[in-house]
């Protein structure tokens, strides 16, 4: 049984779920507080984040490194391409949305909104939500840039890119950060996602004390 060690609203978390739905492979997801001192979780993970995946015997870390694993070892359906060009276009924008999209914009709005109360950390500073509020925009545009040109973010087929992507984009939706009447193209582009087998279980997480808005679920938003 593959296992991952995860947190519902994490996009990193999510990422990993979304490659393993897509590959098609059962796992069984566990919540993990891992803002609480948990000595058994930081033996698997002495970073004590998540998400962590027990898979073939091994113990693996970092979102990234797990996706590439789970690509690697089953490489169908493709989410990197062959092309060495397109697999560096592809690996881009999973860093754009990992580091820069984090740091930006989820890390300063879902972090914010709902980490610091779940982990009893104090209350959201305004000055971060205002600056990720404005910061979104500037994300969106730019999605919606690549979009006039590709069918997908990092060209004509689906991959790990608009995963990641969507990873953080469904954190932010589910507290109604995303403004999806900003750019026609990352809305459709979004459906797509979000209409895909590999999405159902991102769309009935459940986080207490933080109900989703009502269009979250929605396919038809």
């Amino acid at each position: 049984m593959i296992q991952l060690y995860q947190f519902a609203l994490s996009p990193f978390c999510r990422k990993v779920r979304l490659v393993l739905a897509e590959k098609k492979l059962d796992v069984q997801l566990v919540d993990e507080k891992y803002w609480e001192d948990n000595q058994d979780f930081k033996r698997r993970n002495p970073a004590g984040k998540v998400p962590v995946l027990r898979m073939d015997g091994l113990t693996l870390c970092e979102s990234q490194a797990i996706c590439e694993y789970i690509e690697e070892t089953h490489p169908e359906p493709a989410l990197i391409p062959n092309n060495p060009a397109a697999r560096a276009e592809v690996r881009r924008i999973v860093s754009w949305f990992d580091d820069k999209f984090h740091h930006e914009v989820t890390s300063k709005l879902v972090y914010e909104r709902v980490n610091k109360k779940l982990t009893r950390s104090g209350y959201p500073d305004g000055r971060n939500v205002k600056e990720g509020s404005k910061a979104i925009k500037f994300h969106l545009d730019y999605m919606g840039w690549l979009l006039d040109q590709r069918r997908w973010l990092a060209g004509s087929e689906l991959t790990m890119a608009d995963f990641a992507a969507a990873a953080h984009l469904s954190c932010l939706d589910y507290i109604s950060d995303v403004d999806w009447d900003r750019n026609r193209q990352v809305r459709e582009w979004y459906a797509k996602i979000k209409s895909r087998p590999a999405f159902r279980s991102i769309l009935a997480d459940q986080v207490s004390g933080f109900p989703p808005p009502r269009h979250y679920a929605d396919l038809d938003f």
